[in-house]
């Protein structure tokens, strides 16, 4: 058996074309579009033979491989290394990278954890949080938003509703960036992830002990559960993990991702402001057109076939998330941003038992900045250019130097 980046290597399918890309080429990583179009215009599926990998783009194809978890599972690992042939580099999620049964006894302690009346609970500190901010950057007038607004909000308020003891902004965010690296090839960006390791990781697993959690958060729910017996210590402290390395991340690329978009489309901004009541399908065009994560991967568990194409067991398949939530055969204009689109079934975050389970915290968390600018700002515009940060499987802004000008 060949191996090819911790997976089995496979012959193209009948009926598949061989494409000669890279999908984590850092120049394809900071600006996808072409990529997108390219690999929905090759059909169902494209074969990779860099990684020996199938990657999809289209919406239908994409959708029915990222949800079916009896055919395409994700114990096998999200990411490019399959789990059954080879030693994860740390413990495997027992959300992210599990299927029921397994998966669903853990899901129902963070949905309980992460409830809508928790998280309703939360919604005003939040707002207090997200006008205090503003009002900040508005009378700086310009900044930086990645690091003084996108990052600065989320490590605010999210250490607390976690019941977090200590709040350390950097390996927050680069413990996610570290994550989501990790799912990709043993390239640049990987190793320079991983060299971050010995700095970061003691932090993280120490706060996800139980005498590092305060009462009132989310992670004394998750505690309470293994003392209930749903799930044992060890599985309550990996799920404090899940919390950390996924929370925080997407929750940062989501808020750049949202200034960008009204900075660079003001006649939106403008329509936004005029109609509040389109923040919440202003957020989620905002994901569909940004997709925060670009790429997942899937392995498939059983001989099968999709769109006609037969795909052999071990198979590990790209779904390229970015791509089917910019076909145009699902929106038109899909290349358009428009805040009254209601983008109904976009994959941004995830679909089926695998949606984000984290999903409406981090809609109250964008929410409220979105509500506070659209109250206290009347004017975004770029300062300079915007920088995207190449990661192998978040499409996050690096740098996005804006102004704003009060209302």
């Amino acid at each position: 058996m060949t191996m090819i980046e911790g997976h089995t290597a496979i012959e193209p399918p009948k009926g598949v074309p061989v494409w000669d890309v890279d999908p984590y080429d850092p120049a394809i990583l900071s600006d996808p579009g072409e990529y997108y179009a390219e690999l929905r215009s090759k059909g169902p599926f494209a074969y990779i033979p860099k990684y020996s990998i199938l990657a999809c783009g289209r919406h239908e194809e994409t959708k029915e491989v990222f949800s079916d978890w009896q055919r395409f599972v994700s114990s096998r690992g999200v990411g490019l290394q399959d789990f059954k042939l080879e030693k994860p580099w740390r413990p495997q999620s027992i959300v992210v990278e599990a299927d029921p049964p397994y998966h669903s006894q853990n899901r129902k302690v963070l949905a309980r954890a992460m409830s809508p009346k928790a998280i309703s609970a939360l919604k005003e500190g939040f707002q207090i949080a997200a006008d205090r901010l503003i009002d900040e950057l508005v009378a700086r007038g310009t900044f930086e938003a990645v690091e003084d607004l996108a990052e600065a909000y989320p490590v605010s308020i999210f250490p607390d509703a976690v019941g977090l003891q200590e709040g350390n902004k950097r390996c927050l965010i680069d413990y996610g960036a570290m994550v989501f690296n990790g799912l990709g090839p043993d390239n640049k960006l990987r190793q320079n992830a991983m060299a971050m390791g010995p700095d970061i990781v003691p932090w993280i697993n120490e706060q996800c002990q139980r005498s590092k959690i305060d009462p009132g958060g989310f992670g004394e729910t998750i505690f309470a559960a293994a003392d209930a017996g749903e799930i044992n210590e060890e599985e309550a402290g990996m799920l404090v993990r899940s919390l950390l390395s996924a929370g925080v991340d997407t929750t940062v690329t989501g808020i750049g991702s949202t200034v960008w978009c009204l900075a660079t489309n003001p006649d939106q901004f403008e329509r936004l402001k005029d109609d509040p009541d389109l923040l919440r399908p202003a957020f989620e065009e905002v994901l569909r057109y940004t997709s925060p994560v670009h790429s997942f991967c899937r392995t498939a568990d059983v001989d099968t076939e999709v769109a006609g194409i037969s795909i052999k067991k071990g198979t590990k398949i790209l779904c390229v998330l970015g791509a089917a939530n910019s076909d145009e055969t699902q929106w038109p204009d899909a290349g358009k941003f428009d805040v009254a689109r209601r983008p109904m079934g976009h994959l941004a975050m995830g679909t089926g038992i695998h949606g984000c389970v984290g999903q409406n915290l981090a809609r109250a968390e964008v929410g409220a900045v979105l509500n506070a600018i659209i109250n206290k700002v009347d004017k975004i515009e770029l300062a300079g250019d915007a920088v995207w940060r190449p990661n192998n499987a978040i499409h996050a802004l690096d740098k996005l130097p804006v102004k704003f000008t009060g209302k």
